[in-house]
Protein backbone atom coordinates (compact mmCIF):
# COMPACT_ATOMS: atom_id res chain seq x y z
CA UNK A 1 0.00 0.00 0.00
CA UNK A 2 1.17 3.11 -0.41
CA UNK A 3 2.32 5.26 2.19
CA UNK A 4 0.26 7.41 4.01
CA UNK A 5 -0.15 11.22 3.44
CA UNK A 6 -0.25 11.67 7.92
CA UNK A 7 3.23 9.69 8.22
CA UNK A 8 4.33 11.63 4.76
CA UNK A 9 3.38 14.70 6.77
CA UNK A 10 5.43 13.79 9.78
CA UNK A 11 8.55 13.43 7.92
CA UNK A 12 8.50 16.67 6.33
CA UNK A 13 8.43 18.15 9.93
CA UNK A 14 11.48 16.49 10.95
CA UNK A 15 13.18 19.25 9.16
CA UNK A 16 15.44 18.09 6.24
CA UNK A 17 13.79 15.69 3.75
CA UNK A 18 13.58 12.39 4.90
CA UNK A 19 12.43 9.17 3.57
CA UNK A 20 8.90 8.55 3.33
CA UNK A 21 8.16 5.56 6.04
CA UNK A 22 10.68 7.03 8.40
CA UNK A 23 8.65 7.83 11.12
CA UNK A 24 7.62 5.13 13.05
CA UNK A 25 11.57 4.77 13.29
CA UNK A 26 13.05 8.38 13.67
CA UNK A 27 10.47 10.10 15.51
CA UNK A 28 10.68 7.64 18.89
CA UNK A 29 14.43 7.64 18.83
CA UNK A 30 14.73 11.55 18.13
CA UNK A 31 12.24 12.13 21.22
CA UNK A 32 14.22 10.16 23.34
CA UNK A 33 17.29 11.79 22.32
CA UNK A 34 15.60 14.86 23.33
CA UNK A 35 14.64 13.79 26.46
CA UNK A 36 17.54 12.29 27.94
CA UNK A 37 19.64 15.32 26.74
CA UNK A 38 17.23 17.69 29.21
CA UNK A 39 17.46 15.10 31.96
CA UNK A 40 20.92 14.88 31.38
CA UNK A 41 21.66 18.36 32.98
CA UNK A 42 20.37 16.86 36.72
CA UNK A 43 21.53 13.42 36.42
CA UNK A 44 24.34 11.75 35.57
CA UNK A 45 23.28 8.30 34.76
CA UNK A 46 20.37 10.39 32.14
CA UNK A 47 24.11 11.84 30.74
CA UNK A 48 25.51 8.33 30.15
CA UNK A 49 22.36 7.62 28.35
CA UNK A 50 22.13 10.65 26.39
CA UNK A 51 25.03 10.13 24.50
CA UNK A 52 24.25 6.58 22.87
CA UNK A 53 20.73 7.72 22.30
CA UNK A 54 22.01 11.17 20.59
CA UNK A 55 24.34 9.38 18.79
CA UNK A 56 21.66 6.69 17.24
CA UNK A 57 19.20 9.50 16.72
CA UNK A 58 22.07 11.11 14.54
CA UNK A 59 22.70 7.66 12.79
CA UNK A 60 18.72 7.42 11.92
CA UNK A 61 18.87 10.91 10.64
CA UNK A 62 21.61 10.15 8.54
CA UNK A 63 19.97 6.70 7.37
CA UNK A 64 16.79 8.32 6.07
CA UNK A 65 17.90 10.93 4.45
CA UNK A 66 16.32 11.26 0.80
CA UNK A 67 18.25 14.10 -1.47
CA UNK A 68 17.38 15.42 -4.02
CA UNK A 69 18.75 14.21 -7.31
CA UNK A 70 19.15 15.66 -11.10
CA UNK A 71 18.32 12.39 -13.19
CA UNK A 72 21.19 11.67 -15.34
CA UNK A 73 20.28 10.18 -19.10
CA UNK A 74 20.24 7.21 -20.18
CA UNK A 75 17.91 3.86 -21.00
CA UNK A 76 18.31 2.09 -17.93
CA UNK A 77 19.81 3.92 -14.67
CA UNK A 78 20.61 2.43 -11.44
CA UNK A 79 17.18 1.46 -8.37
CA UNK A 80 19.57 1.88 -6.04
CA UNK A 81 22.32 3.40 -3.98
CA UNK A 82 25.16 0.66 -3.10
CA UNK A 83 27.77 -1.57 -4.78
CA UNK A 84 27.52 -3.90 -7.49
CA UNK A 85 27.10 -7.47 -5.79
CA UNK A 86 26.96 -9.40 -8.70
CA UNK A 87 25.82 -9.66 -12.90
CA UNK A 88 24.18 -13.13 -13.65
CA UNK A 89 23.12 -14.30 -16.85
CA UNK A 90 19.30 -15.58 -16.18
CA UNK A 91 18.10 -18.93 -17.94
CA UNK A 92 15.73 -17.28 -19.21
CA UNK A 93 17.97 -15.05 -21.19
CA UNK A 94 17.92 -11.86 -19.08
CA UNK A 95 20.66 -10.74 -16.97
CA UNK A 96 20.10 -10.15 -13.35
CA UNK A 97 21.97 -7.15 -12.04
CA UNK A 98 21.88 -6.90 -7.76
CA UNK A 99 23.18 -4.21 -6.01
CA UNK A 100 24.05 -4.23 -2.04
CA UNK A 101 22.85 -1.59 0.03
CA UNK A 102 24.75 -0.91 3.46
CA UNK A 103 23.56 0.97 6.25
CA UNK A 104 25.27 4.34 5.12
CA UNK A 105 23.66 4.04 1.33
CA UNK A 106 20.37 6.12 1.24
CA UNK A 107 17.89 3.37 1.26
CA UNK A 108 15.12 5.06 -1.21
CA UNK A 109 14.80 2.91 -4.79
CA UNK A 110 13.75 4.68 -7.87
CA UNK A 111 12.29 4.05 -10.84
CA UNK A 112 14.87 2.21 -13.64
CA UNK A 113 12.74 3.16 -16.66
CA UNK A 114 9.58 5.36 -16.97
CA UNK A 115 6.78 2.95 -17.74
CA UNK A 116 3.66 1.92 -15.60
CA UNK A 117 3.84 -0.16 -12.61
CA UNK A 118 2.08 -3.56 -13.39
CA UNK A 119 2.05 -4.94 -10.07
CA UNK A 120 3.71 -5.13 -6.88
CA UNK A 121 3.83 -8.45 -4.75
CA UNK A 122 5.00 -8.53 -1.43
CA UNK A 123 6.45 -11.77 -1.00
CA UNK A 124 7.49 -13.26 2.72
CA UNK A 125 10.56 -14.90 3.45
CA UNK A 126 13.92 -15.30 6.12
CA UNK A 127 16.01 -12.18 7.55
CA UNK A 128 19.42 -12.96 6.78
CA UNK A 129 21.85 -10.67 5.63
CA UNK A 130 21.48 -9.19 2.29
CA UNK A 131 25.17 -9.43 1.51
CA UNK A 132 24.24 -13.51 2.21
CA UNK A 133 23.30 -15.78 -1.12
CA UNK A 134 20.61 -16.87 0.76
CA UNK A 135 19.19 -13.26 1.21
CA UNK A 136 17.63 -14.65 -2.12
CA UNK A 137 15.02 -16.41 0.10
CA UNK A 138 14.53 -13.20 2.29
CA UNK A 139 11.10 -10.98 2.55
CA UNK A 140 11.45 -8.91 -0.71
CA UNK A 141 8.79 -7.03 -2.63
CA UNK A 142 8.97 -8.31 -6.20
CA UNK A 143 7.70 -4.84 -8.80
CA UNK A 144 6.89 -5.51 -12.57
CA UNK A 145 6.96 -2.10 -15.32
CA UNK A 146 5.93 -2.21 -18.46
CA UNK A 147 8.50 0.22 -20.19
CA UNK A 148 10.21 0.22 -23.55
CA UNK A 149 11.83 -2.57 -23.18
CA UNK A 150 8.70 -4.50 -22.10
CA UNK A 151 8.58 -6.03 -18.87
CA UNK A 152 11.13 -5.03 -16.23
CA UNK A 153 11.14 -7.12 -13.07
CA UNK A 154 12.80 -5.54 -10.03
CA UNK A 155 12.75 -7.54 -6.77
CA UNK A 156 13.88 -5.39 -3.04
CA UNK A 157 15.29 -7.29 -0.68
CA UNK A 158 14.67 -7.04 3.20
CA UNK A 159 17.93 -7.57 5.54
CA UNK A 160 18.65 -8.76 8.91
CA UNK A 161 18.01 -5.61 10.92
CA UNK A 162 14.45 -3.98 10.45
CA UNK A 163 13.02 -6.54 7.90
CA UNK A 164 10.86 -3.63 5.97
CA UNK A 165 10.00 -2.39 3.10
CA UNK A 166 7.81 0.26 2.12
CA UNK A 167 6.29 0.70 -1.37
CA UNK A 168 5.47 4.10 -2.06
CA UNK A 169 3.08 3.02 -5.27
CA UNK A 170 0.09 0.88 -6.08
CA UNK A 171 -0.23 -0.83 -9.45
CA UNK A 172 -1.34 1.00 -12.38
CA UNK A 173 1.00 3.93 -11.25
CA UNK A 174 2.69 5.97 -14.24
CA UNK A 175 6.30 6.45 -13.22
CA UNK A 176 9.03 8.55 -15.23
CA UNK A 177 12.77 7.17 -14.64
CA UNK A 178 13.97 8.07 -11.77
CA UNK A 179 10.94 8.67 -9.86
CA UNK A 180 10.90 7.65 -5.97
CA UNK A 181 8.89 3.82 -5.71
CA UNK A 182 9.89 2.45 -2.09
CA UNK A 183 11.86 2.13 0.90
CA UNK A 184 13.99 -0.71 2.73
CA UNK A 185 14.63 0.31 6.29
CA UNK A 186 18.39 -0.99 7.10
CA UNK A 187 20.90 -3.28 5.16
CA UNK A 188 18.87 -4.29 1.69
CA UNK A 189 19.69 -5.17 -1.57
CA UNK A 190 18.25 -4.57 -4.82
CA UNK A 191 17.75 -6.77 -7.98
CA UNK A 192 17.08 -5.48 -11.40
CA UNK A 193 16.29 -7.98 -14.61
CA UNK A 194 17.31 -6.63 -17.37
CA UNK A 195 16.02 -8.46 -21.43
CA UNK A 196 17.93 -10.04 -23.36
CA UNK A 197 20.04 -8.15 -25.58
CA UNK A 198 21.19 -5.26 -23.11
CA UNK A 199 24.42 -4.97 -22.52
CA UNK A 200 25.59 -4.34 -18.90
CA UNK A 201 27.43 -1.63 -18.84
CA UNK A 202 28.38 -1.56 -14.65
CA UNK A 203 30.27 -4.13 -13.39
CA UNK A 204 30.70 -6.24 -9.76
CA UNK A 205 32.05 -3.71 -7.51
CA UNK A 206 30.66 -0.71 -8.58
CA UNK A 207 29.27 2.03 -6.72
CA UNK A 208 26.09 3.06 -7.88
CA UNK A 209 23.50 6.06 -7.39
CA UNK A 210 19.92 5.46 -7.70
CA UNK A 211 19.03 8.09 -10.68
CA UNK A 212 22.30 9.02 -11.58
CA UNK A 213 24.74 5.53 -12.55
CA UNK A 214 23.37 4.11 -16.06
CA UNK A 215 22.85 0.07 -15.79
CA UNK A 216 22.82 -0.33 -19.80
CA UNK A 217 25.11 0.68 -22.26
CA UNK A 218 24.52 2.13 -26.28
Amino acid sequence: MPHSQTSAHRDRLVGARLARGASPWLLPTVATAALSLVRARRSGAAKAVAVPVTALAAGMLWFFRDPEREIAPGRVISPADGVVQSIMPWKDGRTRVAIFMSPLNVHVNRAPLAGTVTSVEHVPGGFVPAFNKESENNERVVWHFDTELGDIEMIQIAGAVARRIVPYLPSGTKVEQGDRIGLIRFGSRVDLYLPEGVEIAVEVGQKTVAGVTRIDRD
